[in-house]
């Protein structure tokens, strides 16, 4: 059975400035199914759209940041486990910091804390500590971090779900003719500096941040798939059935 880390962005789970709690039902329902074949680890964001709908701070404030994250973080995930006991499965949070992979004590034991999650059913869940990083020690965001998490937890392969449902040749929001590249085994130097293009109030990703989180992977020889999480169809067909219809693949494999 493979590892497979599934990161999901604020985008998708919120809307409104708040938890949209029918994405959320979708998203959990598919990692069940996807729970049957491998062992899954979810990387979620939304733990500040959770808070700011309780605490209306100003986000750019560092510290009010954090304080909107602390409020929202156990909103974040009573709205998971809620889903998931549906399914008849639990959750378990962890939050890390960048400060965690580069201590080998630290990064062992929460490997040792997710393997036992895991082989017990359990789904681990994490996010990053934004109560407790600051400007030194912060990821900045999830893609980074879901990318540190596959690899240092040994995962086989990366599942982002976006508003970004692959990657393009060129920006398809200002070209018709844009194609996806379904399959890419190597990003150029000059595609690591597109620039980000998030347009959402608590997003700090965008194309650049998952192309950063691609490349790290693909130079530690590991897998990482984009689709859309809104439309969870492409990467129903690709992660439960083997089709690759839609969304863009990062692979050394078969170079």
């Amino acid at each position: 059975m493979k590892r497979v880390v599934v990161k999901v962005g604020t985008h998708v789970l919120s809307e409104n400035n708040r938890l949209c709690k029918e994405r959320i039902l979708n998203l959990v329902e598919f990692l069940v199914a996807l729970m049957q074949k491998h062992e899954v680890i979810l990387v979620s964001s939304g733990a500040v759209a959770a808070g700011h709908s309780l605490l209306k701070l100003d986000k750019n404030l560092l510290h009010n940041r954090q304080a909107i994250a602390a409020v929202g973080q156990p909103q974040l995930m009573a709205t998971y486990n809620k889903k998931l006991e549906k399914f008849g499965k639990n959750g378990a949070q962890l939050l890390l910091t960048a400060d965690d992979f580069d201590s080998r004590k630290r990064c062992y034991h929460a490997k040792c804390t997710i393997d036992t999650l895991l082989q017990n059913g359990i789904l681990p869940i994490i996010n990053e500590n934004d109560a407790t990083a600051t400007e030194e020690l912060v990821f900045g965001d999830n893609d980074q971090l879901s990318s540190r998490v596959a690899y240092y937890f040994g995962a086989d392969m990366l599942v982002l779900l976006s508003d970004i449902d692959g990657y393009y040749d060129k920006d398809p929001h200002q070209y018709e003719d844009a194609k996806m590249r379904k399959v890419v085994h190597a990003i150029e130097p000059s595609e690591l500096e597109v620039e980000k293009a998030a347009h959402y109030a608590f997003a700090t990703g965008g194309i650049a941040t998952k192309l950063k989180a691609a490349h790290f992977l693909l130079e530690h020889r590991k897998s990482m798939f984009i689709a859309s999480g809104f439309d969870l169809s492409d990467v129903k067909s690709f992660m439960l059935e083997g089709v690759h219809k839609g969304g863009t693949l990062f692979t050394c494999e078969n170079r």
